[in-house]
């Protein structure tokens, strides 16, 4: 029998389904990030900057406004002076550009330029593209059912670990 770890409350699933289910994500993880799949969808895009500047312009394309240099730091799970460097290289390639920021002047908001969000979109429908087709085969209603299961999943560890840093000792 599982025993919650002190602190967690029991959980109604069993640990041993969700401890099955570790290896796959993994290999999903892998796949994804260290795979083919990312480099081919970055030719596409016709980005010619390295993956982790891309990844903050992914983020503020995504985010549909302009962010802080903090804010990009956040999304994209790295520290500040990071960030900082790879929206200079984005800045340096014409992708993205600097605005001021109406509620403080001192402050510079980041978004992409008009380039930096046409080759965000070619990488995303690049990726959308690949993953619809992997997924054709399957019945609608599976599709429908990863769907709205991985996004419950998604929300529900973004949750958990927002809560899991908030505890964390400064």
């Amino acid at each position: 029998m599982n025993t919650p770890t002190p602190g967690e409350p029991e959980q109604a699933g069993n640990q041993d389904d969700v401890l099955a289910v570790m290896p796959r994500l993994a290999q999903l993880s892998n796949a994804i990030s260290r795979g083919r799949l990312v480099h081919h969808a970055m030719e596409a895009a016709g980005a010619t900057v390295d993956r982790p500047a891309f990844s903050v312009l992914l983020a503020l394309h995504f985010a549909g406004k302009p962010l802080r240099v903090k804010e990009i730091a956040e999304q994209v799970q790295v520290v500040q002076p990071h960030a900082t460097r790879q929206v200079q290289q984005l800045e340096r390639r014409g992708l993205v550009h600097r605005i001021g920021d109406p509620d403080d002047g001192r402050v510079s908001l980041i978004e992409p330029t008009a380039e930096g969000a046409q080759a965000a979109d070619r990488y995303a429908r690049t990726l959308v593209g690949w993953f619809t087709g992997a997924v054709a085969h399957w019945p609608e209603q599976d599709r429908k059912d990863l769907g709205r299961l991985l996004t419950r999943f998604t929300d529900d560890v973004t949750t958990r670990l927002a809560a899991l840093d908030d505890t964390a000792p400064s």
